[in-house]
């Protein structure tokens, strides 16, 4: 009985094997106890490095700094290859830390940054599972052609280009499927990690990231909220005409498939493709400052993802106009910038690990359009510190009147912010004569000028 028990019991092991080893679906990386015992390893190994290999060296010494930035560099690269590993929620969270260069050493950044071109992408049997799940068709019953290779894949989900059977082109961003049913758990495994770190460290302050993480994971998650943000922000800035949101089709949506008006154009830090396709770098670097100057300051509702991949330009045939194209709506911060201006102030010369975590993303954003405009050689001009200084100007001027009873009160107020609205633009005029040839000549003229009357 026994000996036929051990039989069965073989038999189905490998029956199991074998169905395992042919099943393109599953991945030996999904098994929770793969996933957890990988985590747990890395935590630990990279917890050991920093007990053993700084503990005979004085503190503060040049030998100190040499072996804390060769530990940080070991335990980036750790956590770098957990994250390719684990995938989903764990490169999320790897590229958010790769994004936090006022919190974390110059090593884990540099790091944790390439992860932004590691993303997974699913396969095509996997791609059909999820629309055929969520959509309740096959790929051919609604489109009349689907790109197989995806515009752009993320840790998240990817995008393919696709034509629907009444001939519209539409972009069909479509999440890895396994995301979903692992993040919950992925998180409740780093919170557990961090703390056991943080019980090892007392001065480890990274908790608030996994707090991050449970709050703004399943908003990203959720497609359908990330279609109403689009046509938030699309309807916030009507009367940005330069600025292109694509069009949600709803009719197609869930929370895992969302299909958009497919939209191109070359990425906005690219100024050959700029200066090919005959874009002014200057208007797009004003305009771009004027967006999120709006956003941040007057609506505060911000688009805390901007890096180039999200943001497009293109040249409109019919206008001659150059248009930005604002894409991956998934995250937005509500923050109180534009009632609480001048309070948020004093806090910037703080530690920034007392920062609203709501600024980090704000100063994240803040270097990534500084980098937009490294980029397009357009920051002498300065014209986004500018519109970003008029957008403040007007967000306190509108928090002051609203506190404000007094009509003479107001009136003053708002001669002070005409005011200083006005002292901006002569700044902007003297900026823009020195910079052109008609300044130039002036300037050269009235230092001639200068040395004949010496």
């Amino acid at each position: 009985m026994a000996r036929r028990a051990l039989k069965l019991a073989s038999l189905a092991a490998a029956t199991s094997g074998i169905y395992l080893y042919g099943n393109k679906f599953l991945d030996p990386n999904d098994f929770g106890v793969v996933r957890v015992g990988r985590a747990i390893a890395t935590t630990a190994v990279i917890t050991y490095d920093y007990l053993t290999s700084l503990r005979s060296v004085p503190y503060g010494s040049e030998e100190y700094d040499f072996l804390k930035s060769q530990v940080h560099l070991r335990s980036a690269e750790r956590l770098r290859e957990l994250c390719c590993a684990n995938r989903g929620t764990f490169i999320k969270v790897g590229q958010h830390l790769g994004a936090l260069d006022y919190l974390l050493p110059e090593e884990y950044t540099r790091t944790l940054k390439v992860l932004h071109s590691q993303a997974p992408q699913s396969t095509r049997q996997e791609i059909e599972q999820v629309i055929r799940e969520d959509l309740g068709k096959e790929i051919k019953e609604l489109f009349v052609s689907f790109e197989d290779t995806p515009l752009g894949a993320a840790s998240l989900a990817q995008v393919h280009k696709a034509v629907l059977q009444d001939g519209r082109t539409v972009a069909v961003k479509i999440q890895h499927p396994k995301v979903q049913a692992q993040s919950s758990k992925d998180i409740l495994l780093m919170e557990v990690l961090l703390l056991v770190v943080k019980k090892i460290f007392p001065d480890f302050e990274f908790m608030w990231l996994v707090e991050e993480a449970k709050k703004n994971l399943p908003l990203e998650l959720d497609f359908l909220n990330e279609g109403r943000n689009a046509e938030k922000v699309a309807h916030m800035l009507r009367n940005f005409d330069f600025l292109k949101v694509p069009r949600i089709y709803w009719e197609l949506s869930t929370r895992r498939v969302l299909l958009m008006e497919f939209m191109e154009g070359g990425q906005v830090n690219d100024r050959a493709y700029m200066e090919r396709n005959g874009i002014n770098v200057n208007e797009i670097s004003r305009n771009l400052g004027k967006l999120y100057s709006e956003m941040i300051f007057v609506n505060g509702f911000v688009h805390c993802d901007p890096h180039p991949g999200n943001v497009l330009v293109k040249k409109c045939p019919a206008s001659g106009k150059a248009h930005i194209i604002l894409l991956d709506h998934g995250l937005y911060q509500d923050v109180e910038i534009r009632s609480n201006a001048a309070a948020y102030l004093p806090q910037i010369t703080q530690l920034l690990n007392n920062v609203p975590r709501q600024m980090l993303l704000l100063l994240k954003t803040n270097d990534l359009l500084r980098g937009i405009e490294s980029a397009l050689h357009t920051r002498a001009s300065a014209s986004s510190f500018l519109n970003m200084s008029r957008c403040c100007i007007r967000a306190v001027s509108t928090y002051q009147r609203s506190k404000s009873h007094s009509l003479y009160r107001r009136a003053q107020i708002s001669l002070t912010e005409a005011l200083s609205l006005w002292q901006i633009n002569l700044y902007e005029l003297f900026l823009w004569l020195k910079g052109s040839q008609l300044g130039n000549w002036v300037i050269a003229l009235l230092s001639r000028m200068h040395h004949s009357m010496y």
